[in-house]
């Protein structure tokens, strides 16, 4: 199998969440690719299982170190970088990629790549009480002014409003209230906001801890910023019914990163788009 490794949403080389991208993987297992991933160790790596089939979509999947999941978001724009660039070879404008939930389209403009979504869903909200020993803050450090809310647009993450840069910062995942916060959760991986961000360009800044997937914090996850994107709509945050924003991540990691976040409400429905950079880094065969 040949591989890929990119940086994805990231400011330049070495910045953003890693990917491993391998082709030629329609004879492999499950098991074997999740061997791979383990071996690998970034938090995704995917196996393009099938060739050219532009109009169809190509079949992909997604390992973390611990599991197969059914959609990612950084994994969605280095995979489709790596088929148009690698694969196909042509400078085409849109790439089809088919998970498990369902067909992500991945739209190239100028030095971005942006993904849509599907339909936010909207689950169980929790109180400040679990989630502060969860995350090692006080209890007031919580914004009240805004629910806890589990949301998923293909991987579900509980969002939790903080008040400032600082108490983001100071967050420490406690492993034996994070398992009890789990037994309860369906959205079982957590994206942490404040309003006061890293840059000033940046609208937001935010953390993404997902343990139970073998990741125990992502530097830049476009499927919980996704499922922001449908939260920020949803309660009218930013009191619009339609964003363009950048928000920061991996920062405390040494791998910052830049997601953007374009969302809007229309008839009820929320579009929500999520993009950023893709830096090639390296290329070689596996043994």
């Amino acid at each position: 199998m040949k591989f890929f490794i990119v940086d994805v949403f990231g400011k330049e080389r070495y910045t953003g969440n890693q990917l491993a991208v391998f082709t030629g993987c329609s004879t492999r297992s499950s098991e074997e690719m999740q061997r791979i991933a383990r071996e690998i160790n970034f938090s995704e790596t995917t196996f393009i299982m099938s060739g050219k089939e532009m109009n169809e979509g190509f079949d992909v999947r997604i390992f973390t170190p611990k599991a197969e999941v059914n959609f990612a978001g950084h994994p969605t724009l280095g995979t489709a970088y790596i088929i148009r660039n690698e694969i196909l070879k042509e400078k085409v404008n849109t790439i089809k990629l088919n998970f498990k939930i369902g067909q992500i389209r991945v739209d190239f403009e100028r030095d971005e790549l942006f993904m849509t979504q599907i339909q936010p869903e909207f689950w169980q909200c929790f109180d400040r009480k679990l989630l502060s020993k969860v995350l090692s803050i006080e209890e007031d450090q919580i914004d009240s002014s805004y629910p806890i809310e589990e949301v998923s647009t293909g991987l579900p993450f509980t969002i939790v409003p903080v008040k400032s840069l600082k108490v983001l910062k100071k967050i420490r995942v406690d492993a034996g209230y994070y398992n009890e916060f789990c037994s309860v959760a369906r959205a079982k991986g957590i994206l942490v906001f404040s309003p006061e961000a890293y840059e000033a360009d940046q609208t937001f800044s935010s953390r993404v801890f997902v343990d139970y997937l073998g990741v125990p914090e992502d530097p830049a996850t476009g499927s919980g910023q996704g499922g922001f994107a449908g939260y920020l709509i949803k309660h009218k945050y930013l009191k619009k019914d339609k964003i363009d924003i950048k928000v920061g991540q991996g920062y405390e990691m040494g791998r910052p990163s830049v997601l953007a976040l374009k969302a809007m409400e229309t008839n009820g429905r929320i579009e929500i788009r999520v993009g950023g950079k893709v830096f090639p880094v390296a290329d070689g065969t596996w043994c």
